[in-house]
């Protein structure tokens, strides 16, 4: 009863998403299931590699040479620019997240409880967040100003994906048998430490990742010039244009955060198993 209850709700959730996405390479959908001949048109429109009057007319695209394969791909300039910005954003986060959630795990010091309050709350909606950066930070070159947004945003996750890891540690035992095997400090974070709170961290990562790409008030309010980032992408696509094109470009989203998840995975899983725990 249990396992017919879960797939039932995973065909609820799911089914939705994938028919969407058959629905992209069909001609239209009038009826009750898409209909017409098969086509990628919506996917070029969506993506700006053909001529089109919408979204993405104009944006440009980068050329990525792909190693060992002699390959190029045509990537559109603003999803390329959305990746790397909502990248660094998590960066930040990693940078800056990491320590508060060992901090507050592992010591008991003054003003733990405000700081492991105020790290693990959202400061601001995105909104909120924009206007006060207009207003605070006129000049800032608005790509500078959605990687620091994204990063102070988005940061509660990554606090509380590590922290539950660090929480489930006992961090006193491993660093004292660590340094009484002669590792310094900085050798017993890097080999005992961060391997062992791998799960959270790369948790963290995508659930950041996932979630600044997706950031439409931050972005629609700061955003300037240049390529734009991928919410403001979805949101012109969507707008006064046919289902199968906001489809093409729902699954283009789908697609990323998928690819930029098994990513995000197979980095941390390398990157923790090198010296470190496995």
């Amino acid at each position: 009863m249990l396992l017919v209850l879960f797939g039932v709700t995973l065909l609820f959730l799911i089914g939705p998403v994938l028919l969407t996405f058959a629905a992209s390479f069909f001609e239209s959908w009038t009826g009750l299931a898409p209909s017409g001949p098969l086509t990628t048109i919506h996917w070029e429109q969506a993506l700006g590699l053909t001529e089109t009057v919408g979204a993405s007319r104009g944006l440009g695209t980068w050329i990525v040479d792909i190693p060992a394969t002699g390959l190029a791909v045509r990537v559109p300039a603003s999803i390329g620019f959305s990746m790397l910005l909502a990248l660094a954003g998590v960066g930040i986060n990693l940078v800056v997240g990491v320590p508060i959630a060992y901090a507050v795990t592992r010591y008991d010091f003054y003003g733990r409880d405000w700081l492991n309050t105020v790290a693990v709350l959202p400061i601001v909606p995105g909104i909120v967040l924009g206007i006060a950066f207009l207003r605070t930070y006129p000049n800032l070159p608005s790509a500078v100003a959605l990687i620091i947004g994204y990063s102070l945003l988005k940061a509660p996750y990554m606090v509380l994906s590590v922290q539950s890891s660090f929480e489930s540690m006992d961090l006193r035992r491993l660093e004292e048998t660590a340094r009484s095997l002669g590792a310094s400090w900085p050798r017993t974070l890097a080999t005992v430490i961060l391997p062992n709170a791998k799960r959270g961290i790369i948790s963290g990562s995508v659930v950041c990742w996932t979630l600044a790409a997706a950031e439409f008030n931050f972005s629609y309010i700061v955003y300037s010039r240049g390529p734009k980032p991928f919410s403001l992408f979805l949101f012109e696509n969507i707008s006064n244009n046919p289902f199968q094109r906001a489809a093409a470009a729902v699954s283009v989203y789908f697609l990323i955060v998928g690819l930029v998840t098994a990513l995000l995975r197979a980095t941390g899983e390398r990157g923790f198993s090198a010296g470190g725990v496995q």
